[in-house]
């Protein structure tokens, strides 16, 4: 079967992006081919644009990591999925260097066990907002070098113990505060209080306001009396975080989205979170295979933060990225690809 497939291309860094078309590959073992109807944007989708910050990515490149759609054909060894199911999936192209498994495109590659269906009353404008940020937050609360927490359940029991979630209103937040709740954990949220009402619908036990110019201590005294057991830092004031957990009792290690660029105080450990990793570990099949489908199916999880659509075809894709750019907050840009005929 011979599909067409257009790519908004990323041919080198400093430069927007350019459609044109791109060869798919034959799928390899545990790889299926979706049809993507929606894309969402990430913070690293302007880096890349930006600068070269992977020496392992070649350009020109496709990047993006998150997509939405239908299953158009199964590579082999696929028995999850057959062609016209709606699935939602974790782009991984960027880091392996393979643009056909880019998100920025009519048609992507991606990995049977970084995917999972989409229940039949959700769109893939809503879907699309979970896979990047979904995978990022399980890498980090679940991975044995990052937090190592007890995995997710459809009942889960209380532990007992609590999880700082630092940016709680990001889409890696909203994760993270989903994850750890449906792991038994008790969740102390930070984020801005007009997301606070979300954030504690997602199963956060209380909210504190980053811009206080008083949370530090506000944070410290919250949390007096638990047992912690670390702190995920999604986005935001990461020195604050370090001051908290230089003051609180229990496990000291913050799992975070990127490199510290500060140093830690001396009992404060830090362990940086790679947002595709899980893709070779049994983190990735026990959140995209085990855990995301019947919980999806049942609303015990739930697409957060909301989409926002910013425009349709993949020519609307850079000024996603532009806005994305210019900072967004308590939702996911958007881009519906379910209608696009691209010139």
């Amino acid at each position: 079967m011979t599909i067409n497939n257009l790519a908004a291309w990323q041919r080198q860094p400093g430069k927007p992006l350019s459609i044109a078309p791109a060869e798919l590959p034959t799928l390899a073992h545990n790889e299926i081919l979706v049809k993507n109807e929606a894309v969402a944007i990430n913070p690293l989708d302007y880096i890349l644009q930006d600068m070269a910050l992977l020496p392992w990515l070649d350009y020109p490149a496709i990047i993006g990591s998150d997509v939405a759609g239908t299953i158009v054909a199964v590579g082999e060894g696929v028995d999850r999925f057959a062609v016209g199911d709606r699935v939602l999936g974790q782009a991984v192209g960027t880091t392996v260097n393979q643009p056909s498994q880019g998100a920025f495109q009519q048609h992507s590659v991606v990995l049977a066990h970084m995917a999972a269906p989409i229940p039949d009353e959700m769109k893939a404008i809503n879907a699309v907002v979970l896979p990047l940020g979904l995978g990022t937050a399980a890498s980090g609360l679940y991975q044995p070098g990052n937090l190592g927490l007890r995995h997710p359940s459809a009942n889960p029991q209380p532990s007992g113990e609590t999880l700082l979630v630092w940016g709680a209103s990001s889409s890696v937040g909203c994760n993270a505060v989903q994850l750890a709740t449906a792991s038994g954990y008790e969740v102390v949220a930070i984020a801005s209080p007009d997301h606070a009402t979300m954030v504690r619908e997602l199963g956060a036990a209380q909210v504190l306001d980053y811009r206080d110019a008083n949370v530090v201590n506000q944070v410290v005294e919250a949390l007096r009396g638990k047992i912690l057991v670390g702190a995920f830092h999604a986005t935001g004031n990461l020195a604050d975080t370090f001051k908290v957990m230089g003051q609180v009792e229990g496990r000291r290690l913050v799992a975070t989205t990127l490199p510290a660029q500060i140093e830690p105080p001396a009992t404060v450990e830090v362990a940086a979170i790679a947002g595709t990793s899980l893709r070779d570990d049994e983190v990735g099949p026990m959140i995209y295979c085990d855990f995301l489908p019947a919980a999806l199916a049942s609303g015990r999880y739930v697409a957060a933060p909301s989409p926002k659509v910013i425009g349709r075809g993949l020519k609307a894709l850079q000024h996603a990225v532009d806005a994305q750019r210019k900072g967004v907050s308590g939702y996911k840009l958007v881009v519906d690809l379910s209608r696009s005929e691209e010139a």
